[in-house]
C-alpha cells in the first residue's frame, strides 16, 4: 500500500455523501469503490498502528494494513446507508477483525520469542513451587538475571505466543468434518442473555432525555469503549468538545438519577 494513498486528503462531507449515493446505485463501478477506499484508508492505518504497537517484533505493519483494506472493502460493499449509522462507526470492527484474522492465520511469533516464553514459563513454575504463590516481576528478574525492563518486555512478548488460528485442526474424527479450535474454544466473552437485557434496559433508562449526540457519547464511551478522540471523529466534533460534553452529561445525569431512584427498584 503506497504512502501516498494512506495520506490522501479526505473528501468533503458533501462530496463523500454524493459518492456513496452514486456507488450504492451502481455497486459495479470499481472507480467509485476505489475512491471510497482511498477516502477511508487513514482509518485502516490508524487501527493497524494501534494493534501493531502491542505486538512483539516480527510483525509487519504493512501486512496488517493490507488485511485491513480487505476488511474495509467488505464494509463498503455491505454498508446500508438507510440505517442512519455513520460508516466510520460501522467499518472499524470489520477492519480490526480482518487484521486479527490475518494474525491468527499465520505463525507470526518468532522462534526466539517462543524460546524465551518457554524459559519464562519454567521460571514461573519454579518460583511458584518455592514461594507458594505467583512471583512478582522483581523476583522473576532476579531469578532470570534480567533487568526489570527486560522482564516486562519478555512477559509482553510471551503473551503473544498464545495467539493461534481458530481454523487449526484440534483432532481428527471419523466423520467428514474435523474438529477445529473454533469448535471447542470456550467463549469467555459470551454474555448471559438476561444480563444483556438488563444492560440494554439500563442503557435506555440512563440515556432517556438526552439528545442524539449526548446519547451517542454515553453509548460509545461506556458501552463501545471508544476514546474521546474516536468519538470526536465519529461525531465530527473536537476531542476537547466531546470531553466537555461528557463532563456536563455526567454531572446532569447524577442529579437526574438521584431523583429517579425508584425507577431502579431501590
Amino acid at each position: 500500500m503506497s504512502t501516498m494513498m494512506l495520506t490522501a486528503k479526505k473528501c468533503a462531507p458533501e462530496d463523500i455523501a454524493d459518492l456513496w449515493d452514486q456507488f450504492k446505485k451502481d455497486p459495479g463501478r470499481k472507480e467509485l469503490r476505489n475512491r471510497l477506499i482511498e477516502n477511508y484508508l487513514p482509518l485502516v492505518k490508524y487501527n493497524g498502528e494501534r494493534i501493531w504497537q502491542r505486538l512483539p517484533d516480527g510483525v509487519e505493519l504493512d501486512d496488517l494494513i493490507s488485511a485491513g483494506v480487505f476488511g474495509l472493502m467488505d464494509a463498503i460493499n455491505a454498508f446500508d446507508m438507510g440505517r442512519g449509522v455513520k460508516f466510520e462507526t460501522y467499518c472499524v470492527p470489520r477492519i480490526r477483525g480482518a487484521m486479527l484474522d490475518e494474525l491468527r492465520s499465520m505463525d507470526w511469533v518468532p522462534r526466539l520469542v517462543r524460546s524465551k516464553a518457554s524459559k519464562l514459563n519454567e521460571c514461573l513454575k519454579t518460583l511458584e513451587a518455592s514461594l507458594g504463590r505467583a512471583p512478582n516481576e522483581n523476583e522473576i528478574a532476579e531469578y532470570m538475571q534480567l533487568s526489570l525492563q527486560e522482564v516486562e518486555k519478555l512477559i509482553s512478548d510471551a503473551n503473544a505466543v498464545g495467539l493461534i488460528s481458530l481454523n487449526k485442526k484440534w483432532y481428527e474424527t471419523d466423520s467428514y468434518k474435523d474438529v477445529r479450535e473454533i469448535d471447542i474454544l470456550e467463549d469467555k466473552k459470551g454474555e448471559d442473555p438476561t444480563r444483556r437485557i438488563q444492560k440494554s434496559d439500563l442503557m435506555r433508562l440512563v440515556t432517556k432525555g438526552l439528545n442524539r449526540n449526548e446519547r451517542l457519547i454515553i453509548i460509545l464511551y461506556y458501552y463501545e469503549e471508544m476514546t474521546m478522540k474516536e468519538i470526536g471523529a465519529t461525531l465530527d466534533l473536537s476531542e476537547s468538545r466531546v470531553s466537555q460534553m461528557h463532563s456536563a452529561i455526567v454531572q446532569r445525569l447524577q442529579g437526574q438519577l438521584g431523583r429517579r431512584r425508584p425507577e431502579f427498584g431501590t
